[in-house]
């Protein structure tokens, strides 16, 4: 079993998983939080034979019937904490406004650590920050908590 990267400059990573049986596929995951995941041969390990694309919301449901501890939880006495990245998509409410018109702390715990941007980040926002269409908001909290934020930022 062996899992390499690749940075897909202006999309996002590509992360090609090897099984131990020798089958091969790929997770392409996109800067704006898109993924897919495709599929290849043995006979030909550079054409895809299929592919699935996931929203983000798709992706975390398919992880969590793989796995039910997400990847990066950080355990602490029984608590379970998750960081994951919720893009600010073109459907978002958020795109334009500031960060605390969002009360993403007050309605579900979880915290907004960084916003990404294309060509910087931002560590520690304050409320004051405004959000654009295409920035990724890095969030801690309970996995309760993250998913809420995700759908109030996706704008559910």
């Amino acid at each position: 079993m062996g899992i390499r990267r690749t940075p897909l400059p202006g999309v996002g990573t590509r992360f090609d998983f090897t099984t131990e049986d020798g089958q091969r596929l790929s997770v392409v995951v996109h800067r704006d939080g898109r993924r897919f995941v495709g599929f290849y041969g043995e006979d030909d390990p550079d054409t895809c034979q299929a592919s699935v694309p996931l929203t983000p919301e798709e992706a975390t449901s398919l992880a969590h019937l793989i796995d039910p501890a997400p990847l990066g939880a950080i355990r602490t006495d029984g608590l379970d904490l998750v960081t994951e990245h919720i893009p600010v998509g073109s459907r978002s409410p958020y795109g334009g406004r500031l960060l605390g018109e969002t009360r993403a702390r007050t309605r579900t715990g979880a915290s907004v650590v960084a916003v990404l941007r294309r060509t910087s980040v931002h560590p520690s926002p304050g409320p004051d920050f405004r959000l654009a269409v295409g920035d990724t908001l890095v969030a801690v909290g309970t996995r309760e908590g993250v998913d809420t934020l995700a759908g109030i930022v996706a704008g559910g």
